[in-house]
């Protein structure tokens, strides 16, 4: 229905234009989509390896995670500095933004079709037939097309990029997480080397006092060869477990530049001393990890993006309208196009209903509707993923606290054992194979009491990203899971106001 009318018409179908515009402003009050609910998960009142951690782990303000800089907690200057870098510099978080900022675009882009688009047109020209003077010809014409969002189609497209950039927004802070993360583990780890080469070095230096001893016995007709031999071999070896740990350093260095933007080539760590903190973390109620985990918030905004989709397919079942408008006027001169006879305005409304699709449209719906009954599956399972995580991390924190006292103990009484056999051996109390089963003993115990360390510390880092870093999703405070609901399964939607 178009109408094209001389200006000074203008007031005739004024009635008319505010009742269509009445009629679209009360229609764009409805919505067919299906209203949201954050999709309900079974939540333990309390963690279960809780109890068996206490007494084990170190004790924690509630608040030491909600400061934000999580990794301060290990009291390292040089970790401070490389986690202030990676947030700068990694590009896997670089990426991670951009795609938050295009998520964000997305929305304005979406919220943008909501309004009404003008349009400012004109021309000009100047013409001859040849039997009659050349003759000029202007126009200009302002164009408005709006499309009221009758059935929410437009609101739930809006909403549903809002829930991905909310998501991107998750998975910005996921990246985020998991790079300091493996910074943090690759750092220790590197730490760690540092102190069992120096084990190494110590351990060399012994075996190759060992060695002379056993060269001078041997010289002296008082040992066998095969001591020689042996206190050889123990000796090699332990050069070459060095080079496997001097090797393993310079991996986690060059682990860590990449993860700080750096080309290995120009970044180094230096040795210095490996800060064996282990700090506390409050774990909190299981519920508060819907809230902290970036992955858990990311995978429940895709459930809220794919329900607003079921709304967004419905839409097609109903009419689309149109509303345009337009006001011209043309002339000879240019002069004369904004004198009122000239001007000629229109205002249309237009309409569309699809009769026939041989079932496309509920296809699509039923589509939507299986793609959110695959995204709650998912939201689901990432829930308890998280869970389990967080339980495994408890577990691990507890065993290896207890395990660091018994290999201590275990390795001071290695170093006493060595000794001991040592001194008989230059007494010729005891053959040098004792005394070499007695030094394997004791690098050993060494090296895994070192090494229960650093698992306690990366424990630790685990816990910390397992509980989500001290990252809090702020359009899902509050933490109380609604009611359970799913979207209805009639073919025919609900208009609701």
């Amino acid at each position: 229905m178009n109408a094209l009318l001389p200006s000074s018409s203008l007031r005739a179908p004024g009635r008319l234009s505010l009742s269509a515009l009445a009629l679209a402003a009360l229609l764009a009050g409805c919505s067919v989509g299906p209203l949201y609910h954050q999709p309900v998960t079974a939540l333990p009142n309390n963690w279960k390896e809780q109890k068996a951690a206490e007494g084990w782990l170190p004790a924690a303000p509630a608040d030491a995670l909600d400061r934000g800089e999580w990794w301060k907690l290990f009291g390292d200057p040089t970790l401070d500095e490389l986690a202030s870098r990676v947030q700068v510099s990694n590009q896997n978080i670089a990426a991670a933004v951009a795609n938050y900022a295009n998520a964000q675009a997305l929305v304005r882009g979406q919220r943008a079709a909501l309004f009404p688009q003008v349009s400012l047109n004109g021309s000009g020209k100047r013409s001859d037939t040849g039997s009659t003077s050349p003759s000029n010809a202007f126009a200009a014409t302002l164009d408005a097309t709006w499309a009221p969002d009758v059935w929410g189609r437009l609101r739930e497209s809006v909403n549903s990029a809002s829930a991905n950039a909310q998501a991107s927004e998750a998975d910005l802070a996921s990246a985020r997480l998991s790079a300091i993360g493996t910074m943090a583990t690759n750092y220790l780890s590197l730490r760690e080397a540092d102190v069992e080469i120096g084990l190494l070095d110590q351990t060399i230096e012994g075996y190759e006092r060992a060695y002379t001893i056993t060269s001078n016995r041997y010289k002296a007709a008082i040992a066998a060869q095969s001591d020689v031999l042996q206190a050889q071999s123990q000796l090699a070896t332990a050069r070459a477990t060095r080079l496997t740990l001097v090797r393993n350093r310079a991996t986690f260095e060059h682990a860590i530049a990449v993860l700080v933007g750096a080309v290995p080539a120009d970044f180094s760590l230096p040795p210095a001393a490996w800060k064996q903190t282990v700090p506390g973390i409050p774990t909190g109620v299981p519920s508060t990890l819907l809230q902290r985990r970036p992955d858990i918030a990311a995978a429940e905004r895709s459930v809220a993006s794919a329900n607003s989709q079921i709304g967004i397919a419905r839409s097609a079942y109903f009419p689309s309208f149109n509303l345009n408008a337009a006001i011209g006027s043309s002339a000879s001169r240019v002069g004369d196009l904004f004198s009122a006879p000239n001007s000629l305005w229109s205002l249309g409304l237009s309409a569309a209903q699809v009769v026939f699709d041989a079932g496309a449209i509920s296809a699509s719906v039923d589509a939507a509707k299986a793609s959110y009954d695959a995204s709650v599956a998912r939201y689901r399972q990432t829930v308890l993923a998280a869970f389990q995580g967080v339980e495994d991390q408890l577990t691990a924190g507890a065993t290896l606290a207890q395990q660091e006292g018994m290999y201590r103990e275990a390795s001071e009484a290695a170093d006493k054992t060595e000794q001991i056999l040592l001194n008989q051996y230059r007494s010729a109390l005891v053959a040098y194979t004792d005394v070499v089963t007695a030094q394997v003993a004791a690098l050993n115990a060494r090296r895994t009491l070192v090494q229960v360390q650093l698992n306690r510390q990366i424990a630790a880092v685990s816990l910390i990203q397992a509980l989500g870093g001290g990252w809090q999703a702020g359009w899902m405070e509050g933490g109380v899971q609604p009611e359970p609901a799913q979207p209805a399964t009639s073919p025919t939607p609900t208009i609701r106001p």
